[in-house]
Parts: C-alpha cells; sequence; structure tokens
C-alpha cells in the first residue's frame, strides 16, 4: 500500500483543518501553515514550552512549517520564481536598495556595522520562522501525523446540526444516540487481506446498520449541540451495544468462504513437512560418548619398565649412575603425556558436539516456530475507532 503526494496532501490538509490550523500559503506541491495550540502539542514535542505557558498564563506561540509535497515540482517552482525575480530586477542588480535598505530610505545603523561596516543578514530564529519539511510517504513527520490523528480520533462525540428553521421552531427536536465503531478485519496467512466494517447500533432501539459511514455522509456533524435540540436517554448500555456490534460482525464472518484457510493450512503442512525432513536426518546422527575418567585404560601399564631397584645414595649422587635414572623418568614423561592430550581432545569433541546438536534443535524449533506464524490462517478483529452520533 502507498499514497500519491496528491493523497497525503489531502489527508495532511483534512488534518489540519480540523484541528483549526491557519493556512498562509498553498500550492499542489506545499502548504504553509501556522499550527493551532491543540496541533502544536500534538506534532512539535516541546513539553516543557507548553507546560512553562500553562503555569504562567503566557501567551502561547505556535511554530509554523513548510510542508512539501512534492520535493520535484516545489523545487521547479522555486527555480521558476527566482528566475522571472531575476529578469525583473535592474541591470545593475540593485533592485532598487541602497546599502540593503529600500530605495528613499537611509540604511539603518547597527552596532555591528559601525564597527565592522555592512554585516549580512542573520537567519531568522525564534518563533517566527518557518521550518520547511518534505512530507512523503513513508516519511517521520507523515508517520507522526497518522499517529495523532490516530490517538485524536479514536473516539469522537458528534452532534448532528439541525436546519435554520428549527432554531426557530416552538418545539426542541429529538436527537437519537448512535454508538457507531470501525473494525479492521485481517485475513491473514502467507497472504493477507484487510476489510474495514463500519457498523452502527441505536443505544434506544438496538437497531444495527451496515455500512454507518454512509448514513453519516449526508449529515451535518459538529461537537457542538445545537440550540432548540434534545438528546434522549440511552435505553441500551454501552456494554451491551458494543457486544451486539462484535457479536453482529462474528456471524457475517462465519457466513464467508474460508477456502483460502484450508488451502493456507495445506501449504503449512507441505512446509513443515520439508523442515521436518530436513532436520530429522541432521538430529539423527549419534552424539559421540563422552568417556569418564574412570573408563579410560592406561597405556602406562603396558609400557616395559627398564627401571631398576633405587641405588645407594652414594650411587646416585655419583655422576655415572644419574644418567641411566633420567632417561628412564623421560620415558615414563613421554608416554604419559600423548595419553593425557587424547584423552583431552575427545572429551572436547564431545562437548563441542553436544553443544551442536542442542544448538540445531534451538535452531529446528525456532523455525518451526516462524513457519507457523507465518503460514498458519488466522483471522483478527481489531476496532480501531468509536464513537457517539447523535442523529435526528
Amino acid at each position: 500500500m502507498t499514497m500519491s503526494p496528491h493523497e497525503v496532501q489531502a489527508y495532511v490538509l483534512t488534518y489540519l483543518e480540523a484541528l483549526d490550523c491557519q493556512i498562509m500559503e498553498r500550492s499542489p506541491a506545499h502548504v504553509t501553515v501556522k499550527l493551532s495550540p491543540e496541533a502544536d502539542k500534538a506534532l512539535t514535542n516541546r513539553p516543557y514550552y507548553w507546560g512553562f505557558v500553562e503555569r504562567t498564563g503566557a501567551p502561547a506561540e505556535t511554530m509554523s512549517f513548510t510542508f512539501i509535497f512534492d520535493p520535484d515540482s516545489y523545487q521547479q517552482a522555486i527555480e521558476a520564481a527566482e528566475a522571472k525575480a531575476a529578469q525583473a530586477s535592474p541591470p545593475d542588480g540593485t533592485n532598487g536598495v541602497t546599502n540593503g535598505s529600500p530605495q528613499g530610505e537611509p540604511p539603518k545603523e547597527t552596532i555591528l556595522g559601525r564597527y565592522f561596516g555592512i554585516t549580512p543578514s542573520l537567519p531568522q530564529l525564534g518563533p517566527g520562522r518557518i521550518l520547511r519539511e518534505e512530507v512523503v510517504y513513508g516519511s517521520r513527520r507523515l508517520q507522526q501525523i497518522f499517529g495523532a490523528a490516530r490517538e485524536g480520533g479514536a473516539f469522537v462525540n458528534l452532534f448532528e446540526q439541525a436546519a435554520k428553521r428549527q432554531l426557530r421552531a416552538t418545539a426542541p427536536a429529538v436527537y437519537e444516540p448512535w454508538l457507531g465503531v470501525c473494525f479492521k478485519v485481517e485475513f491473514a496467512c502467507d497472504l493477507k487481506r484487510e476489510e474495514l466494517h463500519f457498523l452502527g447500533i441505536s443505544l434506544r432501539s438496538g437497531e444495527i446498520i451496515e455500512k454507518f459511514g454512509t448514513k453519516l455522509n449526508r449529515r451535518d456533524l459538529s461537537p457542538r449541540l445545537a440550540e432548540n435540540m434534545h438528546v434522549q436517554t440511552a435505553k441500551v448500555s454501552l456494554f451491551d451495544a458494543g457486544a451486539a456490534l462484535e457479536s453482529h460482525l462474528t456471524n457475517r464472518l462465519l457466513e464467508l468462504d474460508y477456502s483460502w484457510a484450508e488451502k493456507a493450512q495445506e501449504r503449512l503442512d507441505l512446509e513443515l513437512d520439508v523442515l521436518d525432513t530436513y532436520y530429522e536426518a541432521v538430529l539423527r546422527e549419534d552424539t559421540p560418548e563422552v568417556e569418564s575418567p574412570g573408563n579410560i585404560t592406561s597405556d602406562t601399564e603396558n609400557v616395559p619398565s627398564d627401571r631398576t631397584s633405587p641405588a645407594p645414595l652414594k650411587n646416585v649422587l655419583d655422576i655415572t649412575n644419574a644418567k641411566p635414572i633420567g632417561s628412564d623418568v623421560e620415558l615414563a614423561a613421554e608416554a604419559a603425556v600423548p595419553i593425557d592430550s587424547e584423552t583431552d581432545a575427545e572429551e572436547e569433541k564431545a562437548k563441542q558436539a553436544v553443544i551442536d546438536r542442542e544448538a540445531m534443535k534451538l535452531q529446528y524449533e525456532t523455525r518451526r516456530t516462524e513457519m507457523i506464524w507465518q503460514y498458519e490462517p488466522k483471522v483478527k478483529v481489531t476496532a480501531i475507532s468509536s464513537g457517539m452520533f447523535h442523529l435526528r
């Protein structure tokens, strides 16, 4: 799903006009607007400033923006305007301005100009500046407007405006309260389809109307209660009305064709069979057994020993007799070291095999969970907006 620049502009303008923002300039490619206090709080993220205004009672100064919906067209329009202004200016380029002041007016003296000559104009800062920002589909600002509209319009309370002759009537007109809920229904598997169902129920009679939006489009609605109008007391509670709408929508969904869900389940079974077959072959491999040190037979018992009985102390101290004894010790050490290193290598190999097997099991479970989430057919119903509508 995507939105064209024209659709984005229509949506943003509808939001700005609903919040009473002041439109200062508008073209097919952009709009310059001064935000209302409500829009400024929702879009500019200035909680400390608005906290200061609310505490002190100081007059609020909202920000101004130039929202660009078609950057290419807007840039072309700016270049065309600059070229036109350059053609209309005098050849000397003064354009009727002398030393930065309009013709006929003396230049204003500044502190910096007195000591450093003519200084370039600085960019305008503060509340009077106009920020420029591109608002295209997928931009951060548009996502913020989507969220603000969703949060601010989640629930509304509107009244149908009466005709002028009703304002002069002797008897007040009567409003009938209606609860309207817009449901989003998602049919999801490895494919996805969405539907919107706008249902309305009368809180007086319990009558349920499908496509409630068409009933509201022909009426002038306002959040303000009109004069000479009377609101009837509801006979159906909001809880019962909401349950009735959910039951009505559930019965409608049960009447639909769910052959797509059966096909999605067949695709899921096929994918799981392929996944199970692959990992079953991998996990079927035998894990090397870890031999305990008690089961390891030392080869030192089979090594022939040439060592004789201990020699007398005087012979041990003799240099000629110390040589054979040292050679025997070295032979015994050389025979023991390879045995220990081979044992440690086998143990490490076996432990690593166990770790790899556990990691493979975890990977298999993760892949299977993801496959079920992607292919399993499901129907999800969400109430995205609701409101009370007082209609004649």
